[in-house]
């Protein structure tokens, strides 16, 4: 199947008509999402001011991301499954959507962030676990993933105000219509 043909078919399921069609479920999707992601963000915040050795610098690093992260990833399965039923409604749209995929691509590069700190730094947490901050590399992880997340943020709220099916008129818009309708025909 092609992927228009996905979309569509995404577009028109059961789910997503009934999301679109309710007057209650897409707004109270969207404000789950955004609680989900204020939580995601929030918890990163935390982690990664600690690798920078700017926040709860008395803890060891390890005991701060064991309390924080679990939370992370609980309000991430609940950030992506919201953001993927207010994508069922109108796939079409956001797939074409220039901040949507420029948000997607923010996402792919956290995570990319997110393992090769997994793969290098944290590796060697034990030499550095109570220091006041993080070896350079780690530093240097902690403070892109606060500007990713920081720009998924962005281009999460431009999505919400560039999909809209058709542009609002403009005031030139509306006073060239009452001049047509003047016009005799």
């Amino acid at each position: 199947m092609e992927i228009a043909g996905l979309l569509a078919s995404l577009e028109a399921s059961a789910l997503a008509t009934g999301i679109r069609n309710s007057l209650y479920l897409f707004p109270l999707i969207e404000s789950v999402h955004v609680l989900g992601l204020t939580m995601v963000f929030g918890t990163i915040v935390i982690v990664d001011l600690r690798l920078l050795g700017l926040a709860s610098t008395r803890r060891p690093f390890s005991a701060v991301a064991s309390d924080v992260l679990k939370w992370t990833w609980r309000a991430f399965a609940v950030t992506a499954t919201t953001g993927l039923l207010m994508f069922t409604t109108n796939a079409g749209t956001y797939y074409h959507n220039a901040y949507f995929r420029a948000k997607m691509a923010l996402l792919v590069l956290s995570a990319i962030n997110t393992l090769a700190f997994e793969l290098t730094v944290k590796r060697s947490v034990r030499s550095w676990d109570r220091n006041a901050a993080a070896p350079a590399a780690g530093s240097t992880v902690a403070a892109l993933s606060l500007v990713l997340w920081i720009g998924v943020i962005f281009l999460g709220r431009w999505v919400g105000f560039s999909s809209a099916s058709a542009p609002a008129p403009t005031d030139t818009d509306i006073k060239i219509e009452n001049l047509e309708n003047l016009v005799p025909k």
